[in-house]
């Protein structure tokens, strides 16, 4: 089947992969513009993963400073090389996750980071929530996990949705940045202040 140059083009503004990327996802596709995207995704999802262990040293720290002075978030963000540092689409991705940061209030970047006393006390209150509507104790603990998710997707940064585009996560978009700029990329950690808390 022959793939048009504005197809090609058209899944690239979608996408944001390479001339090529696009050209063979649609060919891999016979034209599906959904299925080119679903291949690209998972393309770039083996390159995420093959470039997970890879060493992190440079980066930026980047702030965020909401109007008015009262909120405040300061976020490191590793990358592999200096060069990648100073490209605009990492930069535009520190921006938006320190803006992110400052509207979500996530308490951690991954579930790895909840202490395990916060779990079992959120476990606590959900198992008490469930027995107080009468719930059965087999259905409780699968009601407890679901909360539990949740919880993690609300106060997890890589889990959140992004506030720009919720029909991503942070972590969607940190894999989209890898894959895009062939670099291993790590939100290490952030910081958020804000006067009075």
């Amino acid at each position: 089947m022959a793939i048009s140059a504005s197809d090609v083009k058209t899944l690239r503004e979608k996408t944001g992969a390479g001339m090529m990327d696009c050209k063979k996802a649609l060919e891999e596709a016979n034209g599906n513009m959904d299925e080119a995207i679903d291949f690209l995704r998972k393309k770039g999802l083996q390159k995420v993963e093959k470039k997970a262990g890879r060493s992190t040293q440079e980066g930026l720290i980047q702030h965020y400073i909401h109007p008015g002075s009262r909120l405040g978030v300061l976020v490191e963000i590793n990358c592999e090389t200096d060069f990648v540092a100073r490209t605009d689409d990492f930069q535009t991705f520190c921006k938006d996750v320190a803006m992110h940061i400052a509207a979500a209030k996530p308490l951690v970047v991954d579930r790895e980071e909840v202490s395990q006393d916060l779990i079992n006390k959120e476990l606590e209150i959900y198992r008490a929530q469930a027995r107080e509507q009468g719930k059965p104790e087999n259905v409780i603990e699968r009601m407890v996990s679901g909360k539990l998710d949740k919880f993690y997707q609300e106060n997890c940064l890589l889990e959140q949705a992004f506030v720009k585009n919720p029909d991503i996560t942070i972590k969607d978009l940190l894999h989209q940045l890898i894959a895009k700029l062939g670099e291993n990329i790590v939100i290490k950690r952030f910081i958020r202040f804000q006067l009075g808390e």
